[in-house]
């Protein structure tokens, strides 16, 4: 069997770990790429059909290196999944500049670097990308205005792409995961939170990351090969009940 080649950015933990794992099952060849080395080589230790390549996406240097190496070691590209994030929150009068570049860099400069790199090698197969948005780009939020702010820029670029690359047969589509419980999230988020996110939520729960993995394949799958240009958001049903949450202001 020919394997596919996959390549997910911000793959070390969490979405990306569990976006990379679900295409292997699939029968996907997948390229790893994080900054985070250590987390990175343990991730990727026992997994077959999976190479790690050490890259911060906020560095258009590391980008213009690593992707040559990609090609080279799977020869071609068929999925691309800019997953790799950074979030930090705070209220609007204590977001300096420093922190809201911090936060652009990876996210939206980071998916724009590895995008650009990419779009030859799937000039080549038709392939597709996917971009990793949140539910906070489609909604208002409190704490959030840069990651907020980036995140609706990223759904923005999605359409971009989809409306520039798709005469050449390249599909790119946006994922905005709502509430996920990741390891992170529930160390931070208080009781009074997540009750609040539960309450908010039509089905009540937080989603897992293995759900937002399943929604990720298959717009990079051949079943989803009429599909471009769509913001998915996999939230439980978060954004349509409306904008902010009380817990979440402080």
């Amino acid at each position: 069997m020919t394997r596919k080649t996959a390549l997910v950015t911000g793959a070390a933990r969490g979405i990306g770990l569990a976006t990379a794992k679900l295409l292997i099952e699939r029968g996907w060849q997948v390229a790893m790429l994080d900054r985070d080395t250590a987390e990175l080589e343990m991730a990727t230790s026992d997994l077959e059909h999976a190479i790690p390549f050490f890259c911060d996406v906020s560095i258009a240097q590391e980008v213009d290196q690593t992707l040559p190496a990609v090609l080279e070691e799977f020869g071609g590209l068929d999925a691309l999944v800019n997953n790799a994030g950074v979030a930090e929150f705070g209220p609007i009068e204590q977001t300096d500049f420093a922190m809201w570049r911090r936060v652009m860099e990876t996210n939206l400069d980071g998916v724009f670097l590895v995008s650009q790199a990419a779009v030859p090698a799937l000039k080549e197969t038709r392939g597709a990308i996917v971009n990793i948005a949140s539910i906070s780009g489609l909604r208002a939020s409190t704490l959030r205005v840069a990651y907020g702010t980036s995140k609706a820029a990223v759904i923005q670029f999605t359409r971009q792409q989809a409306a520039e690359l798709g005469e050449y047969g390249i599909r790119s589509n946006c994922v905005c995961p709502g509430p996920v419980r990741t390891k992170l999230a529930m160390a931070v988020h208080s009781q009074e939170i997540i009750d609040a996110y539960h309450d908010a939520i039509p089905l009540n729960r937080y989603g897992s990351e293995k759900e937002i993995a399943e929604v990720i394949a298959f717009l990079c799958s051949e079943q989803a090969s009429y599909v471009t240009g769509q913001v998915i958001a996999s939230d439980g049903g978060f954004e349509s009940t409306g904008v902010g949450l009380p817990a979440l202001r402080t």
